[in-house]
């Protein structure tokens, strides 16, 4: 690519060093990476060594110091912001100003509070900055192929009669993510930062909002923070109602969206083949035959490319605004966090109907 856009990654944690650096070198033609930075210098250094196997060239940044020669540097475009979820969106709003385009790691914000404030803060950004910065939210999910295609036959099942999110998850101490500090002590733990992928898979399944939610929360299994179970009734904006539940860690798990219509059904479960992580998907039409097909995981280097794409668009039309794709907007990240927020609110008043923050 001429000219490709040059990037930067804050954050040398799990996630940064087990997907975002092998998906980038999947897709290194289309851009440049300039620099890693991370709090410490141990954990910049561990990051960028680990990198180099790719990106030869990549700078290594840490400390205060580090993130001002990231923020100053005019040749950055884009900035992917992979820290813990506390302090996430105060570092994307100071990179905004600074002009950068940011995409900023899942979940949107911590609470319907922090993403209001957040959202006046960026629109404040947008009206003093010719040609707006990207503030783009990375939700693997909504680029899934499995969602992505799924969607397209929602059509064939007619109106929408019943919907079940059941999430049975697998956080212990053998997840690499289970002694994680952060999402220990993060308001609504597990729930509300392994819950925002199962959300968004669903909003983007049915293509409506959710209106109301009434839930039940408890904790049973004392390793992990509160709440660590959730089952929730939900309806949508048209009339349909769901349920969703979440169990964060079981001995069997399982993970599937269905959605039940007057002329089909249709089924997304996580699974494997041939060695293949991704999701089974299968359609029962009026006809009686069942559809079935299988699709491997590549949600992450999907919103990458995406983001990748926008940024050097965005730069090519300098000085006038760009219309990212509105799968990665932070509104729509703040979507989903606003209705695991109005579970949880739910679940600390004994199952009170909660109406769903509209962003």
């Amino acid at each position: 690519m001429e000219n490709p856009p040059q990037i930067a990654v804050l954050g040398g944690g799990i996630f940064v060093r087990t997907q975002y650096i092998p998906r980038l070198a999947e897709i290194s033609h289309l851009f440049v990476l300039k620099a890693i930075w991370s709090r410490s210098q141990e954990s910049a250094n561990i990051t960028v060594e680990l990198a180099r196997k790719n990106f030869p060239d990549v700078e290594c940044k840490w400390g205060e110091d580090g993130l001002d020669e990231i923020i100053n540097d005019s040749s950055i475009t884009g900035v992917a912001v992979v820290l813990a979820g506390q302090f996430q969106v105060e570092m994307s709003l100071r990179l905004l100003k600074a002009g950068k385009h940011v995409l900023q790691e899942k979940p949107a914000a911590a609470s319907i509070s922090e993403a209001e404030t957040a959202l006046s803060h960026y629109n404040s950004i947008c009206a003093s900055i010719p040609g707006q910065p990207i503030w783009a939210v990375a939700e693997n999910y909504r680029f899934e192929p499995a969602f992505v295609e799924c969607k397209k036959l929602m059509e064939e099942i007619g109106d929408m009669m019943s919907i079940q999110v059941i999430v049975e998850g697998s956080m212990n101490s053998s997840n690499p993510y289970f002694s994680s500090s952060w999402r220990r002590n993060f308001t609504g733990g597990f729930i509300l930062d392994m819950g925002v992928h199962f959300i968004a898979g669903l909003r983007m399944l049915v293509g409506c909002e959710i209106a109301s939610v009434s839930a039940i929360t408890s904790h049973v299994d004392t390793m992990l923070p509160p709440p660590d179970n959730i089952s929730s009734v939900f309806q949508l904006e048209n009339g349909c109602s769901g349920v969703f539940v979440m169990v964060v860690s079981t001995r069997a798990p399982k993970i599937f969206w269905r959605v039940v219509g007057l002329k089909g059904t249709l089924q997304l479960e996580r699974g494997n083949k041939e060695g293949s992580h991704g999701y089974q998907f299968s359609f029962h039409g009026a006809d009686g035959q069942c559809k079935s097909s299988f699709y491997p995981f590549s949600g992450v280097t999907e919103e990458l490319k995406t983001f990748i794409h926008d940024i050097s668009q965005a730069t090519l039309k300098k000085g006038s605004s760009y219309e990212a794709e509105t799968r990665l907007s932070f509104v729509e990240g703040a979507r989903d966090v606003a209705i695991l927020d109005a579970m949880l609110e739910s679940g600390m008043r004994q199952g009170a109907l909660i109406q769903v923050k509209k962003f």
